[in-house]
C-alpha cells in the first residue's frame, strides 16, 4: 500500500541495473588496458551471469521490499551482503574460466563502487520521494475507519513516513476522541468534503459497525478500500499447520529457537560479541566511568538488581549507575521518567547514549542474557504486570537481551501516566512475542545494527 509503488520499484530497478553494470565496466577499465577488453570477451560473459544472479537474487530475498519504510542500517547490511555474494560469485567465474587479466584490483573496485553507489542511490531516492511527498506530489487523503490498536499503529506509520505518499485525515468512530472527525453515518460527507481517496477500515471482529455500509459509502464515491483484519484472538501471526498421521494440527506459536542448531547458533554469536565488547571496549571503558561515576554521586560504580530470566530464573544484573544511590529502595522497582530528578549528571548522558546498559556484557558471558532478546524486567515490575498481562510469561521461553525489538520500534523506558504506561508495557510485549515467533539470526543482526544507529544518533526513543 505505497503510492506509486510499482513506478517506485520500475525506477530503482533499472538505476540499479545502470549503475550496477556501469560500476563493473570502469572497474574493468581501470584495472586492465581498454583494449583488452575488447579483445577477450570474459567481462562481457561475466556481465551476464551478474546480471542474471542479480535479478533473481533481488527479487527473491526481498531486496527491494518495504524500501521506503525500512531502516538506513537494515538497507546498508543487505547492500553489504548483497555485494559480497556479488563479489564471490566474480571470484568464483574468474577463477573457473581461468582469466588472468581481472586481478585483484578488478575486484576490489567493483565492489566498492557497487556498494557506494547503490548505498547512496538508497540515500538519495529516499531523500527526493520524502521531500516530494512532503510538497504535496502524488499524495493521497487517507481515512481511517476505526481507533483501536491497529488503527492508531497504521496511522502513526503514515505521519511518520510520508514519502509512502498518504495524507492522514482522520479517524471514523462513535467515540469522538482525538483525530475523530466523525462516524459512520456522516461518512459520505466526510468522505466528500475531505477529498478522501482511500480508507482503511480497521476495525476489531467485535465491532457493531455496518462494514457493507462503509463500503457502500467508498465505492459511491470512487474510492479505494483497504481491511486491515484482525486476526484470531488466540493465534499468532505464526501458527503453523501440520499433520500428525492423517490429523491435522494447529500450533498456535511457533518459536524457532526450539530447534537446538538454531540455539547453539545465537550462543555461539553471545559469547563471541561479548568478548570483543568486554575486552576492546569495557576493559577501558570501565575505569573511565568508574572514576566519573564516583565523582558525580556517592555510591557504587555498578548498579545491581535482580531480574527475571530465561524459564523463569532469577539472576542478578549489571548495569553502571546513573541515579542517585539509595540502599533502601535498591530492590524495589520505582519506574524512571524522563526528567526524573534521581538521574545523576552522568547518568543522563549514559543513559542518552545506552552506555549503562555496557556491562550486561557480563551477563551474557555469563548464559544469563543474549545480546539481542526481550528486555529483563525487574521481579516487582514483572510481578505487577502478569496480572494485566497474562502472556507476560511467554517471554521466558528465550535469555532476556541487551537490547530488542520493542526497543528500536521506541519502545523503551516508562511514562508518567499510569494507564498510558500500562497500554505502553503491552505493546512491548506484543512486540518482545512477535521477536521470539520470528527469531533468526539476520533478525539479531539488523537490530543490533540499529541499535548502535541509534546510539550514534542519541535516540533512544525513551529514558
Amino acid at each position: 500500500m505505497i503510492v506509486n509503488k510499482k513506478s517506485i520499484y520500475i525506477t530503482i530497478t533499472l538505476l540499479d541495473f545502470l549503475l550496477f553494470n556501469t560500476s563493473l565496466i570502469i572497474a574493468a577499465l581501470l584495472s586492465q588496458p581498454t583494449e583488452m577488453i575488447f579483445q577477450r570477451s570474459y567481462i562481457f560473459i561475466l556481465l551476464l551471469i551478474l546480471n542474471v544472479f542479480w535479478f533473481f537474487y533481488t527479487n527473491s530475498s526481498g531486496f527491494y521490499e518495504e524500501f521506503l519504510t525500512r531502516p538506513f542500517p537494515i538497507h546498508l547490511f543487505n547492500i553489504l551482503k548483497l555485494t559480497l555474494i556479488i563479489t564471490v560469485i566474480s571470484i568464483s567465474v574468474l577463477f573457473f574460466t581461468r582469466e588472468a587479466l581481472y586481478t585483484r584490483t578488478f575486484i576490489l573496485l567493483s565492489a566498492l563502487f557497487l556498494l557506494l553507489t547503490i548505498t547512496l542511490r538508497t540515500l538519495f531516492l529516499k531523500g527526493i520521494l520524502k521531500a516530494a511527498r512532503l510538497k504535496g506530489k502524488s499524495v493521497r487523503n487517507l481515512l481511517i475507519v476505526g481507533t483501536d490498536g491497529i488503527g492508531q499503529k497504521f496511522r502513526d506509520i503514515i505521519i511518520e513516513n510520508p514519502e509512502i505518499g498518504y495524507k492522514f485525515i482522520g479517524f471514523i468512530n462513535d467515540l469522538p476522541t482525538k483525530d475523530v472527525i466523525g462516524n459512520v453515518s456522516n461518512m459520505d460527507d466526510i468522505i466528500f468534503r475531505n477529498r478522501v481517496e482511500e480508507v482503511v477500515i480497521a476495525l476489531p471482529d467485535n465491532s457493531n459497525h455496518d462494514l457493507d455500509k462503509i463500503i457502500r459509502a467508498c465505492n459511491k464515491n470512487a474510492v479505494r478500500v483497504h481491511i486491515i483484519p484482525d486476526y484470531f484472538k488466540f493465534l499468532s501471526s505464526r501458527f503453523r499447520i501440520s499433520t500428525v498421521s492423517n490429523i491435522p494440527v494447529i500450533t498456535l506459536r511457533d518459536d524457532p529457537l526450539n530447534e537446538v542448531i538454531k540455539r547453539v547458533i545465537k550462543r555461539s554469536f553471545d559469547i563471541f560479541f561479548s568478548l570483543l565488547i568486554l575486552v576492546f571496549v569495557l576493559s577501558w571503558l570501565f575505569p573511565i566511568l568508574a572514576i566519573l561515576i564516583k565523582a558525580d554521586s556517592k555510591g557504587p560504580v555498578l548498579f545491581v538488581q535482580e531480574r527475571f530470566g530465561v524459564k523463569n530464573k532469577k539472576f542478578k544484573c549489571y548495569k553502571f549507575r546513573t541515579m542517585i544511590f539509595d540502599k533502601d529502595n535498591n530492590d524495589r522497582f520505582i519506574p524512571v521518567y524522563s526528567g526524573d530528578a534521581r538521574i545523576t549528571r552522568i547518568g543522563r548522558l549514559l543513559r542518552k547514549t545506552n552506555i549503562d546498559e555496557i556491562p550486561q556484557f557480563i551477563n551474557v558471558l555469563k548464559g544469563d542474557m543474549s545480546v539481542v532478546g526481550p528486555r529483563p524486567h525487574a521481579v516487582s515490575f514483572d510481578l505487577k504486570y502478569e496480572k494485566i498481562f497474562e502472556d507476560i510469561k511467554m517471554r521466558y521461553s528465550v535469555r532476556p537481551g541487551i537490547t530488542g525489538w520493542a526497543q528500536i520500534n521506541g519502545l523503551r523506558g516508562d511514562v508518567e501516566n499510569e494507564e498510558e504506561n500500562k497500554q505502553r508495557t503491552m505493546e512491548r510485549m506484543k512486540y518482545d512475542l512477535w521477536y521470539i515467533e520470528n527469531w533468526s539470526f539476520k533478525l539479531d543482526f539488523q537490530i543490533i545494527l540499529i541499535t548502535i544507529w541509534h546510539m550514534i544518533k542519541g535516540d533512544t526513543k525513551g529514558i
